[in-house]
């Protein structure tokens, strides 16, 4: 396991220098944000992509709408009544439960933003960083601080690479099902309603796929008649192997703190435990294609997240 004082400057400077040596067969297009308030819209060759929430009023940020190269959106949409299950299940998000006891993945404590800012714009590659604290419920006291250095590729492959320090108070990471970086998929593409899901192994279905790690998973179905997908993918650099919390229902999200949950008491739990100040560094990939895994590239995808984050 990795645990680094805090260094968010060399942190982001790696990340610039790893995504400047990368080849982009998305090259023409441009990624470019624009700033409204507390939207931060993102705009592949001129075309909206995706858009990043980070109001103080909301419980957490997240990224809501996000589309494909096509513009299909592939969310369930906030409000959504005819899909209405699990509300903290928002855009694309970031949390976890049992963190100090904090059940965040909950929503029981909330996670504010505190700055956004662009660091590159205008190219194949576009890159933000977020700093968000994870907050006691009752004293507002920081458990955590998270800062997310986001890069968009021009294919629409999206790395989060996050690093979690202890700024406050020392921090415990307990075992639980319920994380942590993840999406609810839109709800004509849930498997419940004809949707697919395929790990890079070849295993198929939410039943043979769940709780078991893989290098990626593509969910994909139909939204609008047209078949779209959305993979996950966890980089062979984190601590340990992440699992699936992927549900025939929508949910769609990987966690590495979950050995005893995932595997219903066959593995122990692995708490993890961070000192004041110590950090901890977790990178996941998430990539919105047309077409079903094959027609989207998604093993291709997985290549050039693991090449564009290498060290």
């Amino acid at each position: 396991m990795k645990l680094w004082s805090s260094a968010n400057l060399k942190h982001i400077i790696l990340v610039l220098a790893l995504a400047a040596m990368q080849p982009n067969a998305w090259a023409g297009d441009k990624v470019e944000f624009t700033r409204a308030d507390s939207l931060l819209g993102i705009a592949i060759d001129g075309q909206p992509f995706a858009t990043y929430n980070f109001s103080q009023d909301l419980p957490k940020p997240y990224l809501l709408p996000v589309r494909t190269p096509s513009g299909v959106v592939v969310n369930r949409e906030l409000g959504d009544t005819s899909d209405a299950d699990h509300p903290h299940h928002k855009g694309v998000w970031n949390s976890v439960d049992e963190i100090n006891g904090i059940k965040f993945w909950k929503e029981d404590g909330p996670i504010r933003n505190i700055s956004v800012r662009v660091i590159q714009s205008g190219g194949p590659i576009g890159i933000f960083e977020a700093i968000n604290q994870w907050q006691h419920p009752e004293t507002g006291e920081p458990q955590l601080t998270e800062t997310a250095v986001v890069t968009i590729h021009a294919n629409r492959l999206l790395v989060y690479d996050m690093l979690f320090t202890a700024s406050h108070v020392a921090a415990d990471f307990e075992d639980t099902k319920e994380g942590m970086f993840g999406i609810r998929v839109a709800p004509s593409m849930k498997e419940k309603n004809g949707g697919h899901v395929v790990a890079s192994d070849g295993s198929e279905t939410t039943q043979n796929c769940w709780g078991k790690p893989f290098p990626w998973i593509d969910y994909y179905g139909t939204v609008d008649g047209k078949t779209v997908g959305v993979a996950i993918m966890d980089h062979p650099a984190n601590f340990r192997p992440s699992r699936y919390h992927v549900r025939d229902y929508g949910l769609f999200s990987i966690s590495p703190f979950g050995n005893h949950a995932y595997t219903n008491g066959v593995e122990v739990a692995a708490p993890v435990h961070l000192k004041k100040n110590e950090s901890l560094r977790l990178r996941y990939g998430m990539y919105f294609h047309d077409g079903d895994t094959k027609e989207g590239n998604v093993a291709a995808a997985w290549d050039q997240f693991v090449s564009s984050t290498a060290e």
